[in-house]
């Protein structure tokens, strides 16, 4: 019988985030994949769990993900870390999960600390509906091909960028989506020095080309207004007549109907539709 590969969320910044069940999930495992083990063994030291580490990474995933198959058939558990955050978003673990689901290996996801979520929250900006686009690629083409897809999008955007990064994220997405477009720039959520800046794009753009950030970045971008419906066509409405007529309606009433459904003047509908039937 195989093991289980367990998904543990660890703090984004304060280590009082760790959840119990979080802890208790780690203490048990058989063995911890990290990215980064220097830094998951830095976390455990400080809960006091000694377990193994495995290096499980963006450029080691086919290797090291084989390695951690291997142990779960054999019926070891495993609990998959990221640096900061919850493991498999916007993070190597995605892969991991998809190898052990293609395998039958039970995967168990556990809540807890995640920045997108995090800084949507405290944004200011709609949370009903948003998409996670996370790091946008280094080469000029894709970043800019990517943000072009999202220029109609009316859900909340949130992006993930590093402080060296930020200046000419912050111009590209000014030339995408107009310098007037609100956007909360969250930087070291949780952490000593967390701070949320509500402003403008251009505004956000000029602050910190003068101003070198310093700290991981979530961008929380507004999205575009919603785009007026185009008006009903005299075709579609004259269609929607001939639809009608064909279920029984006498053309009055199917061209009543339709001024309704539409909006559209009766009379003037009624008179169209009267010259298409002759």
């Amino acid at each position: 019988m195989s093991g289980t590969l367990y998904l543990v969320p660890t703090p984004i910044g304060n280590l009082g985030d760790l959840s119990p069940r979080a802890a208790e999930t780690l203490g048990a495992a058989d063995f911890v994949a990290a990215e980064d083990t220097r830094v998951t063994l830095k976390l455990l030291n400080h809960f006091g769990i000694k377990k193994p580490l495995v290096a499980y990474y963006r450029h080691n995933t086919q290797a090291g993900g084989q390695t951690i198959l291997r142990r779960l058939l054999a019926g070891e558990n495993c609990a998959l870390v990221s640096d900061a955050g919850t493991p498999a978003v916007s993070d190597p673990g995605e892969e991991l999960v998809g190898l052990c689901v293609a395998h039958g290996i039970p995967v168990v996801a556990l809540p807890g600390p995640c920045a997108l979520t995090t800084a949507l929250s405290v944004s200011g900006l709609p949370t009903g509906r948003f998409t996670f686009e996370g790091f946008l690629a280094m080469n000029k083409k894709n970043r800019r091909d990517h943000l072009k897809s999202l220029e109609n999008e009316e859900r909340t955007m949130i992006f993930y960028e590093a402080p060296h990064k930020l200046a000419s994220t912050l111009a590209d997405l000014c030339r995408t989506f107009g310098a007037e477009r609100p956007v909360a720039l969250c930087r070291e959520l949780t952490k000593l020095h967390e701070e949320v800046v509500r402003t403008t794009l251009g505004q956000a753009l000029e602050k910190y080309e003068a101003e070198p950030p310093r700290g991981e970045f979530v961008l929380v971008v507004a999205g575009a207004a919603p785009q007026a419906a185009a008006p009903p066509s005299q075709e579609d409405a004259l269609a929607r007549v001939a639809q009608l007529r064909g279920k029984g309606l006498s053309l009055k009433d199917a061209a009543k109907q339709v001024s309704q459904e539409l909006g559209l003047p009766r009379n003037q509908l009624y008179a169209l539709a009267v010259e298409q039937e002759r």
